[in-house]
């Protein structure tokens, strides 16, 4: 046990200087700009600035009140409070983050399997060069792999055998579908599209799970637990827009930015500024719009609609960068060099383990969940990137395999 926390503590010093370094470097590279990927992080950098300074959580003229979910900008807001508006100290509390969701991995690898996958796990996440690089990034990736991993971690545990044997009289057993609950409604705060997750491991733990009256039972409480968790939200949505949203107002656009007649696959905005629809309708009418005319456009043209469906999947997917701002041959052979190897160790992982559900399903999930996602949306490694910190456990089942395997073949020569 001392043996594993020296490792631990090692591997996750190691994850936290890689990332301080890579801010500074990163700080160094973009200068006066907020992040290498324009856009998203301007908007998160301003309603940060609203949080901190205790004005309307909003942003744009005419305002957009409904147009983010509250984790990420809240985290920034919390460096302005305490360092002021400095981008780079963003960055370094954004690495600390990052070096948090590496021990989380090692946490869910210890409760699925052992301690020695979750180190390895842990180890893998740590110099993942892409996993190190969005770290620093002004972007919600980071933030929201944390929470993902511990949410999932949650829910293994509440659904270990030792919770789920009848005779079973944990605490944890009570409480374990709530915690749960909360923990998948906190990743939601900083992604919407996480939501889901909470009424899809319900319907997979009252299939799978014994006894099934039960698990019913902690369904409903997991689910109950989940919506309350986010009735806050939902309730100031309600004062800002008239309407109970759980999530946000931008899935129309969102949606409509993966199936229009100009889509690609790639996200490209510029008709929402274009059309300029919030000068004249309601945020509420105009995700309303966006989201009737993106299914109008899918069912009238069903052969464009596979075409981008598959094309968003192939971008998801893709071992290599496919921003203009990360290409080259340096981040691509980077990127792959790590993705490549930790899917081929993951299908390892997951045959070695195919008939223990949970231990596979908690960790391939989350990756299958993003890509029927982004089939819908729009596709990009982005998207895939906080679903790799689970996937990671199952590479490291493959690679502790592997080891094992070469130990024994050098104790029989």
């Amino acid at each position: 046990m001392v043996q594993g926390r020296t490792w631990l503590i090692a591997i996750l010093l190691v994850a936290l200087v890689l990332r301080l370094l890579t801010a500074y470097v990163v700080q160094q590279k973009v200068g006066d700009q907020l992040c290498l990927i324009a856009g998203d992080a301007e908007g998160y950098w301003q309603l940060a600035r609203k949080i901190a300074a205790g004005e309307e959580f909003s942003f744009a003229d005419p305002p957009r009140r409904v147009h983010r979910m509250p984790g990420f900008p809240a985290v920034l807001a919390l460096s302005m409070k305490l360092f002021g508006e400095s981008p780079l100290a963003a960055r370094c509390l954004l690495a600390m983050i990052g070096t948090a969701a590496c021990g989380t991995v090692y946490l869910l690898g210890r409760q699925l399997f052992d301690e020695r996958v979750g180190l390895i796990a842990c180890g893998l996440t740590a110099v993942s060069p892409v996993m190190t690089g969005f770290s620093v990034l002004l972007l919600s990736e980071t933030l929201f792999a944390l929470t993902l991993t511990m949410s999932v971690w949650c829910a293994a545990k509440w659904l270990s055998a030792d919770s789920r044997h009848p005779a079973a009289d944990s605490p944890y057993a009570i409480v374990g579908p709530i915690i749960t609950g909360v923990s998948i409604a906190i990743a939601t705060h900083v992604r919407p599209s996480w939501l889901l997750a909470g009424p899809v491991l319900a319907f997979v733990a009252v299939w799978f799970c014994k006894p099934r009256r039960k698990t019913i039972l902690e369904a409903a409480v997991m689910l109950l637990a989940l919506f309350g968790a986010l009735l806050p939200w939902a309730w100031r949505n309600h004062s800002v827009c008239g309407h109970w949203v759980f999530t946000t107002l931008w899935s129309g656009p969102s949606l409509y930015d993966g199936w229009n007649p100009d889509a690609n696959g790639d996200s490209n905005m510029t008709f929402f500024d274009r059309d300029n629809l919030m000068a004249s309708n309601s945020e509420w009418d105009v995700d309303q719009h966006y989201k009737s005319a993106a299914w109008q456009y899918a069912s009238q043209h069903p052969g464009h609609a596979i075409e981008l469906t598959v094309r968003k999947l192939l971008r998801y997917w893709m071992p290599w960068p496919n921003a203009k701002q990360f290409g080259g041959t340096g981040p691509a052979l980077l990127v792959f060099g790590f993705f490549a190897p930790v899917c081929f160790l993951a299908a390892r992982g997951w045959w070695l383990t195919r008939r223990r559900l949970w231990a596979w399903l908690l960790t391939l999930g989350p990756i299958l969940y993003f890509a029927a996602i982004h089939a819908v949306f729009v596709g990009s490694l982005r998207y895939r990137l906080p679903a790799e910190y689970p996937l990671c456990v199952l590479s490291a089942v493959g690679l502790n395999d592997l080891f094992l395997r070469r130990r024994d073949q050098k104790t029989d020569g």
